[in-house]
């Protein structure tokens, strides 16, 4: 029986730990202290201590890992979402060892995980890119001189890393001298590269994702779109598959472009090709995302797949044998992300202990989730509690699934988001599609806030 490290935690490591038990392959989970009795460490076939509760001293380790993964004689590694799953460094040193990281080889994440690289690789074949830099932008001086040429308002991007840290948008020149700083020093500390460079902001543009899945045999799927709009501080909260009022043929534009994109660059296993498109109907890649996707859910509904099964095959070798053209999306899904928090209270965060739990349940409700009664969600960590899929046969019913869903859940011991959530499906413009990235800041959350007095 073949090995699989889980080099994460959460609901992605269970989820992982269940395709393996799919699989019939043996699970290791790692941990930190914090997590010593976890639900991913009940899961498992095995697991391991890799350290104390500070990520950067566990889930950070890349040597930690690795001893982990030769102790259990691992066969693969899947790095999960976040932590070091898009690190090519983690996934070179992976294939040194003789262990099959589960993701695209260590090349195609370099170029991908330099946004400057990977601006500069979609350039060279022709793919639609928003207007900036040319490269990175060293100093202040450089910043204000280049940002002349692109005009205001533009976005300050870190060239690594994601989940939302290192990007403002700045309106003119006085905030860009205020905020350049600020966004490198956020870039160094959290991903240990300050580079960042200048991107022209599309003002009310939508975010539009496509799942890829490619193996090495030269075979690349698309699996739809997916919406991803619903964002607050570049941290998605709702997402839904497939993306709603949105031209057909625009749709199928976005989705050929992905595949073509992830020939280009040589794309392996599961990955996501982001665009942002413009209010005057054309899309842009933004960037794509090496890993599998915490929104994937969605994506899995629709077409009745398992993404995390067909990425373990396809690092076994296996082909993946699916005609793109019998692929047939069925339905609508909504995921919504419940996070430890309170929005009324700018957001705070809830760590506790959950003292009970109340799941909602019925035909078309999934539940992923790494916590169980009795768990702690620690300020350590990422603040997702768990994730709420519903699935209907079309996008009305999905959103009423959804409500009804979020008004069944019930968590005690911390504070969290779920009457946020209600609140945005119900919204007028949500049903519309009078929404764009920064709509939750600018407009719904000031009058979700005054009706809260």
């Amino acid at each position: 029986m073949q090995t699989v490290l889980v080099a994460n935690r959460g609901e992605i490591a269970v989820r992982i730990i269940r395709a393996c038990k799919k699989l019939g392959l043996c699970s290791v989970a790692v941990y930190s202290e914090n997590d010593e009795h976890g639900l991913p460490v009940r899961l498992a076939d095995e697991s391991v201590c890799i350290g104390p509760r500070p990520a950067d001293k566990s889930y950070l380790n890349i040597d930690a890992l690795l001893a982990a993964a030769k102790a259990y004689r691992a066969d693969l590694l899947h790095p999960g979402v976040g932590f070091l799953s898009e690190n090519d460094m983690f996934a070179e040193a992976c294939a040194e060892a003789g262990i099959r990281f589960i993701g695209p080889a260590p090349e195609t994440m370099r170029v991908l995980g330099d946004k400057e690289a990977a601006r500069k690789t979609m350039i060279e074949h022709g793919f639609p890119v928003v207007p900036g830099s040319e490269g990175t932008v060293d100093t202040l001086k450089e910043a204000i001189s280049t940002a002349r040429s692109i005009g205001y308002p533009l976005m300050i991007k870190a060239v690594r890393g994601g989940g939302g840290k290192g990007i403002r948008v700045v309106e003119d020149a006085d905030a860009l001298e205020r905020e350049f700083p600020l966004v490198r020093r956020e870039a160094e500390l959290a991903f240990g590269d300050g580079g960042v460079y200048l991107e022209a902001y599309l003002p009310e543009a939508r975010h539009i994702e496509v799942q890829i899945l490619a193996d090495s045999h030269g075979n690349v799927l698309h699996l739809g779109t997916r919406e991803c709009t619903l964002q607050r501080k570049n941290q998605k909260l709702i997402e839904e598959a497939p993306a709603a009022n949105v031209p057909e043929k625009t749709l199928s534009a976005i989705e050929q472009t992905a595949v073509e994109i992830a020939r280009a660059v040589s794309y392996q296993n599961a990955g996501t090709v982001e665009f942002l498109l413009a209010k005057d109907g054309r899309f842009y890649f933004m960037e794509m995302n090496a890993r599998i996707q915490v929104e994937h859910p969605i994506t899995e509904s629709i077409f009745g797949l398992d993404l995390v099964k067909a990425q373990i095959q396809v690092a076994l070798g296996h082909h993946i044998n699916i005609p793109q053209e019998s692929l047939v999306l069925r339905g609508h899904a909504i995921e919504c992300r419940i996070n430890a928090e309170c929005p009324a209270e700018g957001f705070r965060p809830s760590p506790g202990v959950i003292r009970a739990m109340q799941l909602p349940g019925g035909n078309g409700i999934r539940i992923d989730s790494g916590y169980t009664v009795g768990d702690e969600i620690s300020p350590y960590y990422d603040s997702m509690v768990l994730k709420l899929i519903a699935y209907a046969d079309d996008r009305e019913e999905a959103i009423r699934l959804s409500l009804s869903a979020l008004g069944e859940l019930s968590i005690d011991g911390i504070e969290h988001n779920a009457d946020l959530a209600r609140a945005m499906l119900s919204d007028s413009d949500f049903h519309s599609g009078n929404v764009h990235t920064k709509w939750i800041e600018q407009t719904f959350l000031p009058r979700y806030l005054r009706g809260r007095v």
